[in-house]
């Protein structure tokens, strides 16, 4: 498939769930300046024998399957998994700057939601998606904004309900499920905002779902105050989470 740049602002969520389909082309004044396709998960590696058991597994994820078996796979295991999409994916353990800007992030939405309905959560903390009855998902955000805990708690003591606010913060692993899948499902699910933070550029990409498709989006760089577009009136130096 062949579109253009102008094309593709105006349809970003078609065309993300077009490219898990077919590879999409995208031209510029008539030239073909890129290309989007579907993204798999890369493979670890290393030397250390405890490490590469742990490689070993992860070369099993993603990995497609049933919701059933998905269950009885998380279940059964200690480790952290996500399904999406009807596949499975092993969630890898956060490193230092991860764990780091998680910290600030929770800090800074707590102190701002005190004494507010809406409340932040972290992970990990399942979070169920239903794109429709058949289409069920599990998610693990890294922090999310939920605004409505009292009414979805469900007899096991689960929450069940739709977070107003996604934040998840890209690891090298996970650019492509967090920048593509998470940001498809959860603009298709009732999501209304979603926070893509990247440690590489050190940027925060704040996307507004409305009616399963984006609404609005801004790009805040390193020297720059982050804004909600939901949460009104936050105002987050970047600066004060990537140092």
């Amino acid at each position: 498939m062949i579109i253009n740049a102008t094309d593709l602002k105006n349809n970003l969520g078609k065309y993300l769930r077009a490219a898990e389909r077919e590879e999409i082309i995208i031209t510029s004044n008539g030239r073909k300046v890129a290309r989007l396709t579907s993204y798999q998960e890369p493979m670890e590696h290393s030397s250390s024998e405890t490490v590469m058991e742990r490689a070993e597994a992860y070369t099993l994820y993603p990995r497609k399957a049933t919701y059933e078996e998905f269950l009885q796979i998380s279940e059964n295991s200690d480790e952290r998994f996500e399904y999406i999409n009807g596949e499975i994916y092993l969630q890898a353990s956060p490193k230092a700057v991860h764990q780091q800007i998680l910290g600030e992030l929770f800090g800074i939405l707590y102190n701002w939601l005190k004494g507010k309905k809406c409340r932040p959560m972290l992970a990990p903390f399942d979070i169920t998606l239903r794109r429709n009855s058949e289409n069920i998902n599990i998610v693990q955000p890294d922090l999310m904004v939920i605004c409505d805990l009292e009414e979805n708690i469900n007899e096991k003591g689960y929450y069940m309900g739709v977070p107003s606010l996604m934040v998840e913060i890209l690891s090298e692993g996970s650019l492509g499920k967090d920048s593509v899948k998470k940001l498809d499902l959860y603009m298709s699910t009732g999501v209304r905002e979603y926070w893509i933070v990247n440690p590489f550029n050190k940027e925060v990409t704040v996307f507004l779902f409305e009616n399963n498709d984006v609404l609005k989006n801004s790009t805040f760089k390193k020297e720059e105050s982050m804004v909600s577009y939901i949460l009104e009136g936050l105002k987050v130096s970047l600066q004060s989470i990537f140092m």
